[in-house]
């Protein structure tokens, strides 16, 4: 039996999915705040060994090249991939999306190709099983909004700076994006206010008001370094507003809260719209949701008129891994892509 893992190695997470014989067995994921240095993805590699250690073959796909820990793009796809190698051994191999999978040397020789192409291997499985369909991945930093024809991912552009321009890639988060990121006025007890210019909350506090945010994916510490209860989170969101928590009910943050979530899937919604006019035979067809906020973008199948399907359907594992896989799509993709390559 071949065990093949799958990582997706983020700015701020590094996800692991584990595949034999093409079967989804395990996933689990691990804070990575790269931006604090390299060694927290040496912490989460320590973390995630359980798991890596049973693997036969490993295949990575990255993000994490974009931290600012590193000057540029190349200097990230190249350090990443020699501390991989060292670590993980000369046998790992990194997907290049439409180049496949190949070593480090061929990594750093083809960067472009290696950073940020995770979506391309989620929306690869994808054309698998539904040739015409939209994939909506809604992860905890950013939205990927990629279409598929006849069975093949078909984005207009491969590079963040193109897909910012034309809805592919919707730089939002479900947990990580600062408020003062979504919107810059809220409405407090029927009258706007205007928000502080601060990172004094950002949108895990907006969830967790909400009560929408599951525990297992809540990773990182929040903005000022305290507590992650509702009432540590009404107090962030009040500051946002230059008030305290007890200046509302849980009522009034609730519905402060819920217009700043829905100031963010309004963003997230022109993404989509921005891609089926450009895609117009996607249009009443299947929207398969991916990330941590895949509730939101079920929401957002039916107001655009399209099938909800989420990614973990796609495994045939059972309940609790097909959320997981759904959580964490490009590294199962990445698992179970590799698993079929000859070897």
């Amino acid at each position: 039996m071949t065990v093949t893992a799958g990582l997706d190695v983020g700015g701020a997470h590094l996800k692991v999915a584990l595949v034999e014989d093409g079967k989804l067995i395990a996933i689990e994921q691990y804070a990575s705040p790269i931006w604090q240095g390299i060694g927290t993805l040496d912490k989460a590699l320590i973390a995630a060994e359980p798991l890596i250690g049973r693997a036969d073959r490993i295949g990575v796909t990255m993000t994490g090249e974009l931290s600012d820990l590193f000057d540029d793009r190349r200097e990230g796809v190249s350090v990443l991939a020699e501390w991989l190698t060292w670590e993980l051994g000369d046998h790992i191999r990194f997907w290049a999306g439409s180049r496949g999978f190949g070593t480090c040397d061929c990594a750093i020789e083809h960067h472009q190709d290696v950073g940020s192409t995770n979506f391309l291997a989620t929306a690869t499985l994808i054309g698998e099983r539904h040739p015409d369909a939209l994939l909506l991945d809604f992860g905890s930093t950013t939205a990927d909004v990629i279409p598929i024809l006849d069975g093949k991912p078909q984005p207009i552009g491969l590079t963040d700076a193109v897909r910012q321009g034309n809805g592919e890639l919707v730089y939002t988060g479900y947990t990580r994006t600062a408020v003062m990121g979504v919107t810059t006025s809220a409405l407090f007890k029927g009258q706007w206010v205007g928000l502080a210019r601060e990172n004094l909350a950002n949108m895990a506090d907006v969830r967790r008001i909400r009560g929408e945010l599951d525990p297992a994916v809540d990773l990182h510490d929040t903005a000022d370094g305290r507590g992650k209860t509702v009432e540590e989170s009404t107090q962030r969101l009040a500051r946002m507003l230059g008030r305290d928590a007890g200046e509302g009910s849980a009522m009034d943050w609730q519905l402060t809260a819920r217009y700043i979530a829905e100031c963010q899937m309004r963003s997230i919604h022109d993404g989509m719209l921005a891609v089926l006019s450009a895609h117009p035979s996607l249009w009443g067809g299947r929207l398969v949701s991916a990330g941590i906020g895949t509730d939101v973008v079920n929401v957002l199948a039916l107001r655009t008129g399209l099938q909800p399907l989420t990614f973990g359907r796609f495994c045939g594992s059972s309940r609790e891994l097909s959320l997981k896989a759904t959580y964490s799509a490009p590294a199962v993709a990445i698992a179970l892509l590799l698993d079929r390559v000859p070897g």
